[in-house]
């Protein structure tokens, strides 16, 4: 149940995973290598993947065991944001490449680790290998059409989402389903089917009612009902669970409505991840906050090593970065644009559109542009974009 309750939470993770934190993915040479001592102290979820490790020094040859440290530290990454889970994850794995070649439970977290990397190409043949190894497995399903919905591929996604009804929950096939719909000119009834979907199946796991509010409160947000996404926003809050996205989403929320020190409160202490160390640089200069300058200094330190590394895996966060903090609106377009070949969801689209607007090259946008009259996707800020770009 963990699993699968995290691959549908992962439908909106893509947009977290690939702007996750400040280092590369690492693989760490060895089983016994120590790389880092984690925050284990303070992380029951660290303390538990530390123990399997070391029982895996005795017992190298358990592929189970092994398996399960990848799951479990692909997880911590997901929570927290840092790649670095993501190298650990793999290296754990590694060994059963060619010894667990009809292991659909290998196959799975393969295929999570390849989508992470932006190897969407690699991921969906793993994952469909996951799903002739068990074809009632749900969580294979649900992370193709997260990647088919990054990369604008609807039609695909909601079969895969039509495959879902067969296999899943009702809340969470209607929560695949609401999602591609909302993306596809079908914002209003979408909004309303998983609002009913919600309303009729309240003793959902947490993981599942978080991704399920976080989608309801992004959709109020594009149909300008802020008071009902306050309230998706606040009960996805109170499901008590650790997601950046939903915090990297709320405060969005807070700041485009001026309340900048609700996210400084909302993101203490969460400096390691960049996706949301952007946000509380933004909300810092906002409020005036003595730290806002170090925590600007800290992005373009980062971003620099990245770029060294020619690490691509956030440079949505980096356009933004350029553009709304050092008003670098070249840069911005730049990483924007490279963001963009990969990665087609709403919010590379309107980072691309706000960056070449900023640099006065509205052709540069017209991949974006095409996305939004071909879609059909319902959002007053991106159409205002659009119109302010003819």
């Amino acid at each position: 149940m963990r699993t699968r309750l995290f691959a549908l939470a992962a439908m909106a993770v893509p947009w977290l995973l690939a702007a996750a934190a400040h280092a590369a993915p690492f693989t760490p040479a060895s089983d016994g290598q120590v790389v880092e001592r984690l925050p284990a102290a303070g992380d029951p979820t660290v303390r538990t993947v530390e123990s399997l490790r070391r029982q895996l020094a005795s017992r190298p040859g358990d592929a189970a065991l092994r398996l399960d440290i990848g799951e479990r530290y692909f997880a911590l990454a997901m929570a927290q944001g840092d790649p670095r889970y993501v190298g650990y994850a793999a290296a754990a794995i590694a060994p059963l490449e060619k010894t667990a070649p009809t292991d659909g439970r290998y196959w799975l977290v393969r295929g999570q680790l390849q989508q992470y990397s932006h190897d969407f190409d690699g991921a969906i043949a793993s994952l469909q290998r996951a799903s002739q190894a068990d074809p009632r497995a749900v969580e294979p399903v649900a992370w193709r059409a997260a990647i088919h919905m990054v990369q604008a591929r609807y039609d695909r996604a909601a079969a895969e989402c039509a495959q879902l009804e067969k296999l899943a929950s009702p809340l969470f096939a209607a929560g695949c389903t609401a999602y591609v719909r909302a993306a596809t000119g079908q914002l209003e009834p979408a909004y309303g089917m998983l609002s009913r979907a919600v309303a009729d199946e309240q003793d959902a796991p947490p993981a599942l009612m978080l991704w399920a509010q976080t989608r309801l409160a992004e959709m109020a947000v594009r149909l300008q009902r802020r008071e009902d996404a306050e309230r998706h926003y606040r009960a996805a809050l109170a499901q008590g669970i650790t997601d950046q996205f939903l915090l990297g989403s709320y405060a969005d929320f807070l700041l485009e409505r001026g309340r900048p020190r609700e996210v400084l409160q909302l993101l203490a202490g969460w400096e390691r991840s960049d996706v949301l160390l952007l946000r509380l640089a933004l909300a810092g200069r906002a409020a005036r906050d003595p730290r806002a300058q170090d925590w600007q200094a800290q992005l373009r330190d980062r971003f620099r090593d990245a770029a060294l590394r020619g690490d691509r895996l956030h440079e949505q966060e980096a356009a933004r970065w350029a553009l709304e903090l050092e008003n670098d609106a070249a840069a911005a377009l730049a990483h924007a644009k490279n963001n963009y070949a990969r990665q087609k969801e709403a919010r590379d689209a309107e980072v691309l559109l706000r960056s070449a607007l900023a640099a006065s090259k509205p052709k540069d946008a017209e991949p974006a542009l095409a996305w939004l009259r071909e879609s059909g996707y319902e959002d007053p800020v991106l159409r205002q974009l659009a119109e302010r770009l003819k």
